[in-house]
């Protein structure tokens, strides 16, 4: 098979007998007195580096071949400061040309990311950059993420942003939408979560940025420079130090704010295949491959890496470093992570948590479709517990608690389901082995997957398919608006105090609705975007996500670190369709409160429950009392579709 147009055929186990030069330094290299350039194409004949005056349009006004060196290295160091100057690479093999590039360790790109730049990175450095830090963390539990879209957040014309979807106005303080609420980062702030998860920030291909006066929308999981930030988040897409500079004031003004940042990466594929840049270094030998010679597609997105190869594993692993201490981001959360296999995903997260013991690894813990990897390797979700420092997505507890993603009509244990309970437990634990879960009513997992409860990342939606809000009216048309909010708040309520690490999608706190798009990666702003009169129309529903979170906040018995903590102090009371009670006892981990008791009502009717002994009442309905409101004892109503949560000191 031909891998490009111009490239040699070659069987697939070829690629193994490569040179795997891991521990050369292959980034680009910048100082006043010379710049250095490295690629590594060991099937090459020759490479070409071309230089230019800018990103775009400018012709060449040099060129360089590179020395071949050792292990498939090709090398050139040029004296004098190039500092602004614009290049890319050309490979040849055999007597073809492949496509020009700006290196796949390019840090530094301008429009469009055709052309890398030399740039002196210190120099986009926010101040008091030595000093920033992000939130710390003793277990991955105490955050609270917040999944969002840079561009949503603030493109609404109400957002009150002077910026409308850039990195610098997702930051801007003092923006206020209707009715004076506030919008942006003082929204973040207000609602008290503790990182932020960005979809793909990094240089993709979908938004031309020289059109950005022509709305253009995508979610980004088409990766085209891993290492740049995205330019049409920035002010200036065609200065390849701005978007750096920007990214960073983003990731320091949440770092000033107490809140983290979080990177989605998508490692697992590329946005284009034969053209990509990977294969205009050196074709086909980054992504897996049939027998036959074609592309594997796990992604399904036309193709997939092979992160169990050296150089694509030390790609990924120097990628997510350089983000680290060159961004100072926070952790990362790796789209498809079942298509890269458990000892890469097992290394990253070692070197990262030696660069920050606090950074957050997490992934979806599934492939899209097959793949060559056998299954056994593959970093999925049934095997986290060979990848203890990483967490993956709970889809049982997610559709547990609000049916099916595949099923519209589907519902779950806050929309009327039956047996879901045993789901909704085993995500309440944090997917741990527990004694009182029966795991072979667990709906798609039969035994546990963690070893700890915070490798269970609980959620109930996320930016893929409907919203909480538009599953529920979905699944649930006989239902009126009122039954509606009173199970969405529910499905976060049980998200929000269940031992697991919490995640929450942008605008659930106001219901958010993509008018019932399920999937709405290249759909426009109309549908994407974050309409600010949600919060002032359901400003209770905001008040109440408000009061959970604090409420997590406050009472570390929710957020248990280890499974023997979590096996040792919570027990559950009652399970049925509807009604699931427990209690966290003995002050667990160092909780003002002695004893918990928890109770999810997720009928459409009141239930009395009787209790053993006097209880402070904390939560009941809307009513939030961190103090306790009243002393209760005998028998409590608890409300239709409500949480209730009552203590003992």
């Amino acid at each position: 098979m031909l891998f490009n147009s111009c490239s040699q055929p070659k069987k697939i186990q070829d690629f193994d007998a490569y040179p795997t030069p891991v521990n050369e330094n292959l980034w680009p290299t910048y100082s006043p007195e010379a710049s250095s350039f490295k690629l590594w194409s060991p099937k090459a004949d020759k490479v070409l580096l071309k230089l230019f005056e800018n990103g775009t349009d400018s012709s060449m006004i040099a060129s360089y071949p590179l020395e071949k060196t050792t292990d498939g290295v090709w090398k050139l160091n040029l004296s004098g400061d190039l500092k602004g100057i614009y290049y890319t690479y050309q490979v040849q093999i055999g007597d073809c040309w492949l496509a020009e590039t700006p290196g796949i360790y390019a840090k530094a790109v301008g429009v469009n990311g055709h052309r890398a730049m030399v740039l002196d990175m210190d120099s986009t450095n926010p101040t008091d950059w030595v000093n920033d830090e992000g939130p710390q963390l003793n277990y991955a539990n105490e955050a609270i993420i917040y999944e969002l879209h840079i561009r949503d957040m603030s493109i609404h014309p109400e957002s009150g942003s002077s910026r409308p979807g850039t990195y610098l106005g997702l930051i801007e303080t003092a923006t206020k939408g209707p009715q004076n609420v506030a919008t942006g980062i003082d929204h973040l702030k207000e609602l008290g979560i503790t990182h932020v998860h960005l979809l793909p920030t990094f240089d993709h291909y979908s938004i031309d940025e020289t059109q950005l006066e022509r709305p253009q929308f995508n979610w980004g999981y088409d990766p085209k420079n891993y290492n740049v930030p995205e330019g049409s988040f920035s002010s200036d897409p065609y200065h390849a130090a701005v978007r750096i500079k920007e990214f960073k004031l983003m990731v320091k003004s949440f770092h000033d704010n107490g809140i983290g940042v979080i990177l989605d990466v998508a490692y697992n594929h590329t946005g284009r295949t034969e053209e990509s840049h990977f294969n205009q270094e050196v074709p086909g030998y980054y992504y897996r491959h049939w027998e036959d010679g074609s592309y594997s597609d796990a992604s399904a997105c036309s193709n997939e890496t092979a992160s169990e190869r050296a150089m694509m594993r030390k790609f990924m692993l120097e990628s997510v470093k350089y983000w680290m201490e060159e961004y100072h981001v926070d952790g990362f959360r790796f789209d498809l992570m079942g298509i890269h296999d458990i000892p890469t995903m097992n290394l990253i997260s070692e070197e990262l948590k030696r660069i920050n013991p606090d950074v957050l690894i997490y992934g979806e813990g599934w492939t899209a479709k097959d793949s060559p990897l056998p299954e056994e390797q593959r970093a999925l979700k049934k095997h986290m517990r060979q990848l203890p420092k990483i967490a993956a997505f709970n889809d049982d507890l997610r559709d547990g608690l609000k049916g099916s993603v595949f099923e519209d009509s589907s519902t779950g244990f806050v929309s009327g389901a039956k047996n879901k309970s045993e789901s909704v437990k085993f995500g309440i634990v944090g997917a741990i082995q527990h004694p009182q879960v029966n795991y072979d009513l667990v709906n798609y997992s039969d035994a546990t997957w963690t070893h700890e409860p915070w490798q269970s990342i609980n959620y109930v939606s996320c930016h893929d398919n409907h919203t909480l809000f538009d599953k529920l009216k979905l699944s649930r048309p006989d239902a009126s608006m009122d039954e509606l909010i009173a199970m969405d708040k529910l499905a976060n309520a049980i998200v929000l105090t269940s031992q697991g690490t919490p995640f929450l999608h942008a605008g659930s706190e106001m219901l958010r609705t993509k008018n019932g798009e399920h999937n709405s990666y290249n759909l426009p702003d109309s549908i994407n975007q974050m309409d600010w009169n949600w919060k002032v129309e359901h400003l209770k529903v905001f008040e109440y996500y408000k009061n959970l979170i604090a409420l997590r906040k406050a009472h570390p018995a929710f957020r248990m670190g280890t499974a023997e903590e979590v096996n040792t102090n919570l027990h559950f009371k009652k399970a049925a369709n509807q009604l699931i009670s427990y209690t966290i006892s003995n002050n667990a981990n160092g909780d003002a409160w002695k004893t918990i008791l928890v109770i999810y009502n997720a009928s459409k009717k009141p239930v009395p429950y009787k209790l053993d002994g006097n209880w402070q009442e904390a939560v009941i309905g809307d009513t939030f009392a961190f103090s306790g409101s009243k002393t209760v004892s005998g028998t409590v109503n608890v409300p239709q579709t409500s949480m209730y949560i009552a203590f003992q000191e």
